[in-house]
């Protein structure tokens, strides 16, 4: 069997979707699927509507060698990719890791309902967000099977009218090189000397930054030594800097940046706990990640998060912008050292589940069954 592996992005660019297609890629092969790989990255430099004809050109040539397609995203890549393979008569597979219209949205098109409310909507939304809604439910419901790695996305897709009868849960795996360094000589090197708090992810309104760092007089009012480290960019961090400096938290706050990969396990196996508050997950390698570093985690009952976490026992959900709970949650696990490891032990155990070998298995299963 032969597939085309369209994707967004491919190594050198890193991101996780960069590290799902790489791991595709390398993997498959041994598990008797050749992978031939079209990135839309290659076309970037290009003017939009140039960019999306010369890939769907790439596609067009290379289909026609495959058995099927595979798109790991709805919109740039898959609209191309279920063109390519209609016309080559090819059956197309669709990996859906989000919903993009909303994501899209929130970011850039004034949109401010959850997902949820967002998916159910009719009408109300920019029509730019209206567009992308169009075009992510058209591509899906003419994919052959599509590819979630929740269930809770799954009833996103099943919301866009998809038949549930051809959307597959597949959950991501992950894989962690943390180094060796022991956890204290960590926390010197990065200057850790009071309790630290890490969060990690693009700064944008859905990730819940803002009402973290809002959050934190209250911890500090109980763990005084309490410090919060913001790892990631995007379009919000000026305004997170600024709402650090009026609330007078410059000594307390610290932001990193966009980090790599290796630093970031850093970050998070030296920290007492992450706290992530987010608003919308499909299933997070993040969450994943620490939970294997050994770090407890504070999150949200959103998403795929409960299917991942088990509440009290491999971690701590509340709800989104929560911010007196989440503050009595890390005062909690700052205090209690006995409780903190039992949290990180549990979690640990429980995401051993969720392999990059258990995921490989799943995929070929999925496309070696159409």
């Amino acid at each position: 069997m032969k597939i085309l592996l369209a994707t967004g992005i491919f190594p050198p660019q890193i991101g996780g979707p960069a590290t799902y297609a790489k791991l595709l890629s390398d993997e498959l092969p041994r598990r008797g699927i050749d992978v031939e790989v079209a990135s839309f990255s290659d076309y970037l430099d290009k003017p939009k509507v140039v960019r999306h004809f010369l890939y769907f050109r790439e596609l067009f040539r290379k289909a026609q060698g495959v058995d099927l397609v595979y798109a790991l995203d709805p919109v740039s890549v898959g609209l191309p990719a279920l063109l390519a393979s209609q016309i080559r008569a090819k059956k197309l597979v669709l990996r859906v890791p989000g919903d993009y219209a909303w994501e899209q949205g929130a970011q850039r098109f004034g949109v401010r309902e959850t997902l949820d409310e967002f998916v159910r909507g009719r009408g109300k939304h920019p029509w730019q967000a209206r567009l992308l809604k169009w075009v992510q439910a058209y591509v899906a419901e003419g994919a052959a099977k599509v590819i979630t790695p929740s269930k809770y996305l799954k009833s996103i897709v099943v919301d866009w009218g998809v038949d549930p009868r051809k959307v597959a849960v597949v959950y991501n795996g992950f894989h962690i090189d943390a180094g060796r360094t022991l956890r204290p000589s960590l926390r010197k090197k990065l200057g850790f000397y009071g309790s630290i708090v890490v969060t990690a992810g693009r700064l944008v309104p859905w990730k819940g930054i803002k009402e973290l760092i809002e959050a934190l007089p209250q911890v500090i009012e109980e763990v005084p030594d309490a410090e919060l480290v913001v790892i990631g960019d995007g379009p919000q961090g000026e305004e997170l800097r600024a709402r650090t400096k009026e609330l007078g938290l410059e000594k307390s706050v610290r932001f990193t940046g966009r980090l790599g990969q290796r630093d970031l396990f850093d970050y998070v196996r030296a920290a007492d706990v992450f706290a992530l508050n987010t608003g919308y997950e499909g299933q997070s390698h993040q969450i994943l990640e620490t939970m294997a570093l050994g770090t407890p985690v504070i999150t949200t009952a959103v998403g795929g998060n409960p299917e991942t976490i088990e509440d009290g026992q491999t971690g701590i959900l509340l709800k989104w912008n929560d911010k007196a709970g989440f503050a009595r949650a890390i005062v909690e696990v700052l205090r209690d050292r006995s409780y903190a490891q039992s949290l990180a032990r549990a979690a640990k155990k429980s995401v051993a589940r969720f392999s990059d070998q258990a995921m490989l298995e799943s995929v070929v299963r999925e496309l070696t069954n159409l």
